[in-house]
This record gives structure tokens, C-alpha cells and sequence, in this order.
């Protein structure tokens, strides 16, 4: 018998049908694929309405009497619309370049300069943590810090669907961020990089599954990985929160804040947490702010209670 093992039926329609859609709006034009997109999400909200009744009710949880239900459902749609927009965006990678990067990101070029100028201030080659929340297409900003000459790498967890799961990666790294799969050796390999000069982009804003950082976070405590502020002081490199904003349907405005260094003469526990909360305190200001913006939709929603460890 092989040792190859079987993939199941459904991982197989999965793969087959993000193949299909992929290879579509890569011939259509980029409004149409979106436009297409949007239809696709408003089938998705009739047939997923239980997951759209809970990101309400997380919405809702957040904002409290400062909006209505129908505000909340409102924010509810435009995420679930623009988490569309951003598969689109991913399908079609193979098609980005610089031309259309800065066609829909109008401020890159700062950006980009910015975070050379905190790379160089630093004048021992070493890179730097780029914090970014699930807002606006947090993939899409990989592709436009690489293709304007910096490298930049990410970490992911693998997926059940193996298809899936090869077939994501490829289109993450479609334009040369690397994706390292998380395993035992991984976080060797993450200091190494930041040490050499090279970019990690991290989304800091899902729960842990265990007992970490409790975290002020959307009005509640969320726990929250201490990763992001272990290897910002493993490497001795600056965190910048950066904020990516859907505007409308084709643009993305990308807001970077003033970078967060870790303090080697604090102690180390104490510091991860300070540089944690003070990342997390303005993606949270960014949030509150901008609620259709943030992926509401996540299975793990972050102000669920910590999993005890079981002793």
C-alpha cells in the first residue's frame, strides 16, 4: 500500500474551485472580478448568516450603544465584502506589479521610505516587525514592500487542506514574501532574518490558545501571543504598527506609526509585555475607529476566554 496519503473529496472541490475562480479573474478585469466578488459575498451572507449573526453580536459587543443594529450589520457586510475583494486580489497576484501597486496604493512610496529610514537609522543592517492587523489586505502589502526592493518574509500555520495549504503559500510568496511554515526551528530562522535585514510581517491580533498576554483590547482583554515582542527583542529591532485602509472598492491607504523599540535594560518580561501593549493599544484606537475595516470573522474570536492549561 502507498504511504501517499488519500486527500478527501472536499479538500479536493476546495482547491478545485479556488483554481477556477482564480484562473477567471485573472481574464476578467480587475472592477468586474471585484464587482463579481461582491455578488459571490452577498450569496456567502445568506448561506454563512449564522457566522454574519456572530460578527454582529462581536460588533455590537465592541461598540456598544455608540451604533445601531443595522450600523452593525452594515460593518458586518463591508468586512465580509472586503475579505472577498482581498481573495480576489490574491487569485490575481500573479498579475501585480509595481505599475499597479502604486495605481492603488497612492502613498507607497512614502511608506517604503519610511521604513528604510528606520532601517538605516538603526546602521547595523537589521531589519524590522511590521505589526499589521486583519485590516484592509494585509497579504497585498507583502507584494508592494517586495516589489519596491525590500525583502519581507511571514509565518503560517498550516492548513488541513494540503491542496489548500500548497496552494496559499504559493500565492502569499506570489511576488517573493517568503512563507515559513511554523515549525520547531522556526524562530531561529525569524531572528536570523531580522538580523540580516530582512522584514517580518506579523498579524498580532488573534487569540492565543494559551495562556500568554492579557492585553486591553476592543473594550475587553484579549491573550495575546508574546511573539511579535520576543523576537523585536531577540533581535534588538524596532515594531512598526502598520495600518492598511480599504478605500472604497480600488485603494488602500497605508498608515505607518512612529516605530516602537524595544528597551534591552528593562527586564525581559516586563518589556515584552510593554511593547505588546503598546502595539496593540493603537491597532485598537485603528479598529474602534474603522470597524468595517478588521476581519470580524475569525473562528477564534479574541476575547474568548483563555484555555486553562490542563495540569
Amino acid at each position: 500500500m502507498s504511504d501517499i496519503p488519500k486527500i478527501k473529496a472536499k479538500y479536493k472541490a476546495e482547491y478545485r474551485a479556488v483554481k477556477f475562480f482564480g484562473a477567471l479573474f485573472c481574464l476578467l478585469p480587475y472592477t468586474v472580478s471585484l464587482a463579481m466578488a461582491a455578488g459571490l459575498a452577498k450569496i456567502a451572507s445568506w448561506i454563512m448568516h449564522k457566522r454574519v449573526k456572530e460578527a454582529v453580536r462581536r460588533i455590537k459587543l465592541v461598540k456598544g450603544d455608540a451604533i445601531t443594529d443595522n450600523q452593525a450589520k452594515r460593518i458586518a457586510w463591508i468586512s465580509l465584502r472586503n475579505t472577498a475583494f482581498n481573495l480576489v486580489e490574491m487569485l490575481r497576484i500573479k498579475k501585480t506589479n509595481l505599475a499597479f501597486i502604486h495605481k492603488i496604493m497612492p502613498n507607497v512610496a512614502e511608506s517604503i521610505q519610511k521604513i528604510k529610514g528606520v532601517m538605516d537609522a538603526s546602521g547595523n543592517s537589521k531589519g524590522v516587525i511590521l505589526a499589521l492587523p486583519h485590516m484592509g489586505n494585509w497579504d497585498l502589502t507583502g507584494s508592494a514592500v517586495y516589489l519596491t526592493g525590500l525583502p519581507i518574509f511571514s509565518v503560517a500555520g498550516k492548513q488541513h487542506n494540503p491542496l489548500m495549504n500548497k496552494l496559499m503559500n504559493e500565492m502569499r510568496s506570489g511576488h517573493g514574501m517568503e512563507i515559513l511554515e511554523r515549525r520547531t526551528n522556526t524562530a531561529a530562522q525569524i531572528r536570523t532574518r531580522l538580523k540580516n535585514g530582512e522584514i517580518f510581517a506579523i498579524l498580532p491580533d488573534t487569540r492565543c490558545f494559551t495562556p500568554d498576554i492579557m492585553t486591553p483590547f476592543l473594550g475587553g482583554e484579549a491573550n495575546l501571543a508574546r511573539g511579535m515582542a520576543v523576537f523585536a527583542r531577540a533581535a534588538e529591532v524596532p515594531i512598526i504598527p502598520t495600518i492598511i485602509h480599504r478605500v472604497g472598492w480600488k485603494r488602500f491607504e497605508i498608515k505607518l506609526f512612529d516605530p516602537i523599540y524595544p528597551n534591552m535594560e528593562m527586564d525581559k518580561q516586563e518589556d515584552i509585555v510593554r511593547l505588546t501593549h503598546e502595539v496593540i493599544a493603537i491597532l485598537d484606537k485603528e479598529i474602534q475607529a474603522n470597524p468595517e475595516q478588521w476581519f470580524w470573522y475569525n473562528k477564534r474570536w479574541v476575547l474568548d476566554p483563555v484555555r486553562q492549561a490542563s495540569h
